[in-house]
């Protein structure tokens, strides 16, 4: 979500936040990218999933205890990446995982919920939000990823599969773009008229966004290598869009409309400027400075973990440099850490582990939508000098909505399989069902879910299974080149 959303008619607000990773998270930014391999020597304590409710009371001190922690865990100049972390290879899956059992089954098709109450059938387009007709093309390509999956995992049949994915690559590749060369940062998912966050009615071009772009390319791409019916529709999609305008100099730019006037800006900090490039590579252009995950690359210790981040900040660049999980988490599953060494997600997973084992608080932290005001934070593990810290896209500070989410907790889990992961996952399975499909996460300090249902909480979840069914990342299980 961008920095010029609004929430959407009183009655409508919890839906506001339609997702797209995409401008929000990485807005006028670039990016570069560090990480390093998870501890394997870290004795984890016996974990307990249980979140009874306490006294308002405990919750308060136990709330207080923890930011305590939180302030003093930081240390600057952190540890380094060495070079042999550099060199390790992620396995294609990790030993001890296997394919699905009835347990992941059912958590799959529990995800699927979402998409049959959400789904568009005259256009093929998915609500990023429930209930709400507006989307992104972040969390269209989260459908798409679900759409794969529910086909690959037996949920729906092969004749449901070619007609949905049949509508949905007709829709985008007839989409109205804005400037008649780019889609929209949002569209009305009914009508597809161009609109603004959170508002439906209105026609309006806003810009677009080059990293849920490149999240789209890379979902096209397996798509067009996975299913023969589906090469032409894809290569129609793609011509459709006047791409060249996505990259400058190697890098990714996006627009924004600021009071009537187009601003055309480089996009993209640590972990989601390097995991959209890399769809963008996929289709021939030029992203080489944005794959570059170096040049830009500090670390700082976070309970001892020394974990990358960007020294393009807020403060020096005009752009949070949010540390979340889920560009690692999606890197991993879906590319097999081409986009980034397999070592930064290591140590991202490993401070927040470390985390766990000062505070007891289970901890998979990354951005998404929440169910009250401000409807939308980055619960980072570090951004513009602040350890652990929930802020908006404004920098409001909002630690007590800090929340464990569902698709970093599913998605660490299939691509680590530890003791620790599966304590996540537990916390989802058990507490976080709905009967439209999974909730977004359980909040730290109130204990109770965070009741947002989103296209791509729910979309990621489900190709974190079908990566696991699969045994492999997505891209070589594609065959895409």
């Amino acid at each position: 979500m961008s920095s010029d959303f609004q929430p959407p008619p009183k009655g409508l607000s919890i839906l506001a936040t339609v997702g797209g990773v995409v401008t929000a998270v990485i807005a006028i930014a670039g990016l570069n990218f560090w990480s390093s391999r998870l501890s394997q020597n870290t004795q984890t304590p016996a974990i307990s999933t249980s979140q009874t409710v306490t006294p308002t009371a405990n919750l308060e001190t136990q709330a207080q205890k923890v930011a305590k922690l939180d302030a003093n865990s930081i240390v600057l100049q952190g540890t380094p990446i060495t070079p042999s972390e550099l060199i390790s290879k992620a396995p294609f899956i990790t030993p001890g995982v296997k394919t699905l059992d009835a347990v992941d089954i059912a958590a799959a098709r529990q995800a699927w919920l979402y998409f049959q109450r959400n789904w568009n059938d005259k256009t093929g387009l998915v609500n990023s939000v429930d209930g709400f007709a507006s989307v992104t093309m972040w969390d269209q390509a989260a459908a798409i990823a679900a759409l794969v999956s529910a086909k690959e995992l037996n949920i729906i049949p092969a004749a449901e599969f070619e007609a949905k994915m049949t509508k949905m690559l007709q829709t985008l590749a007839s989409l109205p773009l804005y400037k008649g060369e780019l889609p929209n940062k949002v569209y009305n998912a009914k009508t597809l008229i161009p609109v603004n966050y959170g508002q439906l009615e209105k026609n309006e071009e806003i810009g677009w966004s080059a990293i849920d772009l490149g999240r789209m390319a890379l979902w096209l791409k397996i798509v067009e290598a996975k299913y023969p019916k589906m090469r032409s529709p894809v290569q129609a999609v793609w011509k459709h869009w006047q791409v060249k305008r996505l990259t400058k100099n190697g890098q990714m730019y996006g627009t924004a409309v600021v009071q009537g006037k187009e601003q055309y800006n480089q996009e993209g900090r640590l972990g989601y400027e390097n995991y959209a490039a890399y769809g963008l590579k996929l289709w021939g252009l030029d992203v080489k400075q944005a794959l570059d995950y170096k040049s830009n690359t500090a670390f700082v210790n976070l309970y001892g973990q020394g974990v990358p981040y960007d020294r393009r900040d807020a403060n020096n660049s005009g752009a949070n440099n949010y540390v979340l999980s889920e560009p690692y988490i999606l890197d991993g599953i879906e590319t097999g850490f081409q986009a980034l060494p397999k070592a930064y997600a290591d140590r991202i997973l490993a401070a927040q582990q470390a985390r766990y084992q000062a505070t007891q608080e289970l901890t998979a932290l990354t951005e998404d939508n929440l169910d009250r005001e401000p409807y939308f934070v980055y619960n980072s593990l570090f951004v513009n000098g602040k350890p652990w810290a929930t802020i908006t896209d404004t920098q409001q500070q909002h630690n007590n909505l800090r929340f464990l989410s569902a698709k970093a907790a599913i998605g660490w889990h299939v691509l680590y399989n530890t003791d620790y992961t599966h304590s996540l996952s537990n916390i989802v399975f058990n507490q976080l069902k709905s009967d439209k499909g999974w909730y977004n996460g359980l909040y730290e300090s109130l204990r109770q879910p965070n009741k947002s249902l989103t296209a791509n909480n729910n979309g990621v979840i489900l190709e974190s299974f079908l990566y696991k069914q699969v045994g492999k990342p997505l891209i070589v299980w594609a065959g895409v080149n």
